[in-house]
């Protein structure tokens, strides 16, 4: 016997691995993080590329690692706390209404960090700058109950990822710097949701026997009766590159420009399905292997982004600065998903569009220890109305960020930043691979917390 044909379109890998394509930070729009620098926080994220002193520029803009003069090492940690409350409800694939909760909320305080080095060269090699970071510019974690409504979406999403930059950067003039990175990174996923085979069962001709009794109530098998889950963890390495250059045609203006590029993944791993008994006794019965446990995997690509920063010194106090980033999210129109021997089991759409983020900041130097900043940015998101899941509930975005750095002397400062984002309330209207369909809203918003010490030698 087998399942109903739209019942065995359910894999652990359909649901988890497309996840993390649908999965987002809630530091960015899509699950793009950009908090690699405390000092970037502070001005929402602008002048990202024309960094006067900030080794995060490794990653951001490997040209204008020339801005700085003697070795730098740079820790930031930033904790994203994402709170999201789900209104809402659904039916069961078969027609039943959907039970449980509104899930509590998703997002845990996740720390992000990030550690720099950039090493001027000096005697024959003075016009050259090499620099170093390890960050995480993708990904992040939400958690709903086990038995919340939208269960067969999306329980527990953990995404991780860590890249090592490694850059160089040239000073062909006093005004003008070039810089070139070489990125390798490594993505972990971990994904799980529940799974509605008493549904399936009921549906299928052959096994929906088993859901009828005298007592209806009393039946073996039904909608939301016989849940299982559903778990898949994966990980892969990919290669990317990174290309800026800096422009500075007054001493008070600098134009910056870096493009990164795109990274491509095989995330392979394994699946895991958990059945309830009775359900493990009836697939053993009819020799029904869909829902064995195995290999399987899916291709993944992180996209590129460009990035062009503006910073405008008014005087030796008071600087403004602004970013435009392009980041090309339509590498993301599909994920097919295949078991480990090639055969294709579903093909997930998701049909993501370019996105732009604009930011504005400014700073102002009290003294010659401490400097305050402020900025504000518009992030749009790729995700539309007809296929956003509750992986995490992302919609275009506004950042509102203050900042401050304390130069303790010549040699150490310490940043700290703030981040309010406010997030448009996203609807969802979406059908699991259980045939089961969640209809609703969420509100939410995230605030970012950062902290950072740098050094020069």
């Amino acid at each position: 016997m087998q399942p109903s044909h739209r019942y065995t379109r359910l894999t652990a890998i359909a649901l988890g691995i497309a996840g993390v394509i649908s999965f987002g930070s809630a530091g960015a729009t899509g699950f793009q993080i950009r908090e690699n620098s405390v000092k970037n926080q502070g001005r929402a994220f602008a002048g990202s590329a024309t960094g006067q002193d900030d080794a995060s520029v490794v990653s951001n803009n490997p040209a204008a690692m020339v801005n700085l003069d003697t070795t730098t090492i740079r820790t930031d940690v930033t904790l994203i706390d994402l709170t999201a409350k789900f209104k809402g409800g659904g039916r069961s694939g078969a027609g039943t209404p959907l039970t449980g909760g509104n899930g509590g909320d998703p997002g845990d305080a996740t720390p992000v960090p990030a550690m720099s080095i950039v090493v001027p060269l000096h005697g024959a090699f003075e016009k050259l700058t090499l620099g170093a970071q390890l960050s995480a510019p993708f990904g992040l974690k939400t958690e709903y109950d086990s038995t919340w409504v939208g269960r067969y979406n999306a329980i527990e999403s953990e995404v991780k990822t860590i890249d090592l930059t490694l850059s160089a950067a040239v000073k062909i003039t006093d005004r003008f710097s070039v810089g070139a990175g070489f990125v390798y990174e490594r993505a972990e996923a971990t994904l799980t949701n529940a799974v509605d085979f008493g549904s399936g069962i009921c549906a299928n001709p052959q096994t929906r026997p088993l859901c009828l009794t005298p007592n209806p109530t009393a039946a073996a098998f039904g909608p939301q009766k016989n849940d299982g889950l559903a778990k898949v963890k994966g990980d892969d390495t990919g290669i990317g590159w990174i290309l800026g250059f800096q422009w500075k045609p007054t001493d008070a203006l600098s134009i910056g420009y870096s493009h990164r590029s795109e990274i491509d993944h095989d995330l392979a791993g394994n699946i895991t399905f958990t059945k309830p008994g009775n359900v493990a006794a009836v697939f053993a019965a009819g020799g029904v292997t869909t829902y064995n446990n195995g290999p399987g995997g899916a291709a993944l690509t992180t996209p590129s982004t460009d990035t062009v920063s503006v910073t405008y010194a008014f005087n030796d106090q008071f600087r403004m600065m602004f970013d435009a980033q392009q980041t090309d999210w339509h590498s993301l129109q599909s994920v097919d998903i295949k078991r480990a021997n090639g055969n294709l089991i579903t093909s997930e759409k998701f049909e993501w569009d370019d996105t732009m983020m604009y930011a504005l900041g400014a700073e102002y130097d009290f003294s010659d220890s401490f400097t305050l900043r402020g900025g504000v940015a518009k992030d749009e998101s790729p995700t539309n109305d007809t296929h956003r899941t509750p992986r995490l509930p992302d919609n275009d975005r506004m950042l509102y960020s203050v900042g401050l750095t304390w130069n303790a002397n010549e040699h150490l400062s310490v940043d700290a930043a703030y981040t309010r984002i406010t997030i448009d309330s996203p609807d969802v209207d979406v059908v699991s691979s259980s045939s089961s369909t969640l209809v609703g809203k969420f509100k939410g918003h995230a605030d970012l917390f950062g902290i950072a010490a740098q050094y020069k030698f």
